[in-house]
């Protein structure tokens, strides 16, 4: 009785897992869901814009996103069409959250969360962001805590 429920609860996440929905999707499932032409870049990006509308009034938690991320997103959807090498990389397209107190050299702050270091420039990317953009990542900013 017991092996056969497993088994129920084992074919039945089979099934739903089968089904792609982005809330629950990896990135392997959404570098595939790229591949196979039924998502792109633009949409996961807008996908998680609404999100943080909807959601951050209640946990604010994302400073800012990148204003250029849509533009972004478009960038990367082309470079997957053109089968630019960058399009190799797992994280291409993809958006990332980043706390504010990780510097990126691009039009989003770097406060840790001081209204001090509003509109300061940082000379450069941090290293984890140099390697998050070099993966074809898209970066957006979450609060410090």
């Amino acid at each position: 009785m017991i092996a056969s429920i497993i088994i129920v609860i084992l074919l039945s996440h089979t099934i739903e897992s089968s089904k792609f929905t982005i809330p629950e999707a990896t990135i392997h499932d959404i570098q595939a869901a790229f591949k196979q032409n039924k998502l792109t870049s633009k949409q996961l990006v807008e996908f998680y814009i609404q999100r943080i509308r909807k959601l951050n009034p209640i946990y604010r938690a994302v400073i800012e996103v990148n204003p250029d991320a849509l533009h972004l997103a478009e960038i990367a959807d082309q470079q997957r069409k053109n089968k630019d090498p960058i399009s190799r990389f797992g994280l291409h397209g993809i958006p990332v959250l980043v706390k504010d107190n990780i510097a990126t050299k691009d039009k989003l702050n770097t406060t840790a969360g001081s209204y001090a270091l509003l509109n300061s420039v940082v000379p450069r990317d941090a290293g984890v962001v140099k390697k998050l953009r070099e993966s074809g990542a898209i970066i957006r900013k979450s609060k410090h805590d």
